[in-house]
């Protein structure tokens, strides 16, 4: 095993705590998901992804996304486009709406309707578009400027992802967080570490690795496969805030923590919807629905979890009738 060096990393002239980072997901990772991710040991993280164009014409849903609070720090912010002039001036109204230490850009959302937009996983056939974005936000923006990426588009080309990454150092990129699969794999199949290495081995800034980290096993393959300076957790915290404790505990161990008592997770529950209720300014029944979508993340390991997740859909309307049932297990 390689060692593991558990302390801060640098993206360009910004120190981070920790290299174990809770990765941007649209529609996920609110203020809500995030205070509790911060208080099982989640160190820095995102905010959802930001549309651009959202920005730039004052969509309501966009702004409310960028809700924060002083617990809520440090965090980043990953902005999502594809005209160059466009996300130059979305980049700049955000910064004068929040305080982040980078931004992202995305080249990675496999999302149909993301692509057809020409923006995420797109611009990683359409290069000179992605280059002549890095460079007005390198050249004009006063904080470091990142790249989410795939391993490629439709088709596996480690010369051609390469040559690319080389590029966008050149133009000035702070980091760069990888993806291991193709566009066109979406979420599925095996994540391809080998890309992610000679991603690694051809630039000086830092690489974050990202895909299948579940667990701290699974943290420890990605830094081993492929010697990264840091991961992303995504998936891996649905319903699960302590993966950030674990990873690092068992990274710095060896040993695997033991299981989180049911009494626990319920506690979690409880306070993440308590903290939806608090912060998430959504219609009445948009917030009942929203709320069954997160218990159903905390009860996908618990026994019986099936029956459970059907009763939640059927039999509820509020906090209080999903806390009822969730108190019976």
């Amino acid at each position: 095993m390689l060692p593991y060096n558990a302390s801060m990393i640098k993206i360009g002239n910004v120190n981070i705590e920790s290299n174990v980072l809770l990765a941007p997901m649209a529609g996920c990772t609110d203020l809500p998901f995030r205070l509790i991710a911060r208080e099982h040991g989640a160190k820095f993280c995102f905010y959802e992804m930001v549309d651009s164009n959202s920005l730039i014409y004052h969509r309501h849903k966009t702004y409310g996304n960028l809700k924060t609070d002083k617990k809520d720090l440090p965090i980043a912010v990953q902005l999502l486009g594809s005209d160059p002039a466009g996300m130059l001036e979305a980049a700049e109204r955000l910064l004068g709406l929040v305080s982040v230490s980078f931004i992202d850009v995305n080249c990675a959302c496999p999302a149909k309707k993301v692509i057809k937009k020409r923006s995420g996983a797109h611009l990683l056939r359409d290069t000179p578009r992605l280059y002549d974005i890095l460079q007005r936000l390198t050249t004009e923006l006063p904080l470091p400027v990142t790249i989410k990426i795939r391993t490629g588009f439709d088709k596996k080309d480690d010369g051609q992802i390469v040559e690319m990454v080389k590029h966008c150092e050149d133009i000035g990129v702070s980091a760069i967080f990888v993806h291991g699969r193709l566009k066109t794999q979406g979420y599925a199949g095996g994540v391809d570490y080998g890309a992610i290495k000679k991603i690694k081995d051809a630039v000086r800034i830092p690489v974050f690795g990202s895909g299948n980290i579940f667990s701290g096993e699974s943290a420890r393959l990605m830094f081993d496969e492929t010697g990264c300076d840091g991961i992303l957790v995504a998936r891996g915290a649905l319903g699960n805030p302590w993966i950030f404790n674990r990873i690092e505990e068992y990274l710095n161990t060896g040993k695997t923590p033991e299981e989180i008592p049911l009494a626990e997770k319920k506690k979690a529950l409880k306070k993440h919807l308590d903290y939806i209720n608090q912060y998430k300014s959504i219609s009445a029944y948009g917030k009942a629905g929203f709320m069954r979508k997160v218990a159903i993340w905390y009860l996908k390991s618990i026994p019986s979890a099936s029956n459970l997740r059907a009763r939640i859909t059927r039999e509820t309307k509020s906090c209080q009738d999903i806390l009822k049932i969730v108190m019976e297990i």
